[in-house]
């Protein structure tokens, strides 16, 4: 990934937030002179190694699975909020061009196959009571146990320790403060929820005025 500098995030923390707020990610794998894709759902540990650790499956009948059992290097992509940025915003809008704002992050690692049916139900039990935990009534894997066994030899699953994390928070850190100040005043009278949390990185960022903050 194309990353200048000042667009450059190094804090794992941070990144994994992204992961953790946007989990359908893009699982990108290249194999035998093939390039696979698929979008899935990723569980994140952070705790596991350096960079953390991905969980996720997908359907046997998917020839993605032909590359991770063959133990090939894969990347997953995980897109943040992002959004259209007009020149109207800035300070002198005759003097600039549309941009767009926008959050990635990109994991890297090695996928490990898991084909054990009793370990494709954990992990698949853990990412539902992942999201499950928001339900009133949660469901779990045991609600329904006898069909989930059956899916579970339809279904490869694997763990992908993160061998290297990328990070991309393009929030118009090459502009003037009064720029910034003038793009974060749009995002924070829009009704869209990817301005709201774009709105809520840049605040991290800088103050109203668009200053930097001081750590």
């Amino acid at each position: 990934m194309y990353v200048p500098a000042h667009f450059a995030v190094t804090d794992p923390q941070l990144m994994h937030s992204i992961v953790r707020r946007h989990p359908l990610g893009l699982l990108i794998t290249q194999h035998a002179g093939e390039l696979y894709t698929t979008h899935l759902p990723f569980l994140l540990h952070a705790g596991d190694s350096a960079h953390g650790r991905l969980e996720a499956h997908l359907a046997r009948a998917n020839t993605h699975c032909e590359a991770l059992l063959a133990g090939a290097a894969s990347v997953a992509v995980f897109r943040g909020p992002n959004t259209y940025v007009s020149p109207r915003w800035y300070n002198d809008p005759s003097r600039n061009v549309p941009t767009w704002n926008y959050v990635a992050v990109h994991a890297h690692g090695t996928p490990q196959a898991i084909d054990d049916p009793r370990r494709i139900l954990e992990i698949a039990g853990r990412l539902t009571d992942e999201h499950e935990a928001y339900i009133d009534t949660p469901w779990k894997v045991d609600d329904a146990r006898d069909y989930a066994q059956k899916l579970a030899t339809q279904v490869l699953a694997f763990e992908m320790e993160i061998s290297r994390l990328e990070g991309k928070f393009k929030l118009s850190q090459n502009r003037a403060p009064q720029d910034r100040a003038g793009v974060m005043q749009a995002f924070s009278q829009s009704r869209r929820d990817q301005d709201a949390e774009l709105l809520e990185l840049m605040q991290t960022l800088y103050d109203d005025d668009g200053n930097i903050r001081c750590s």
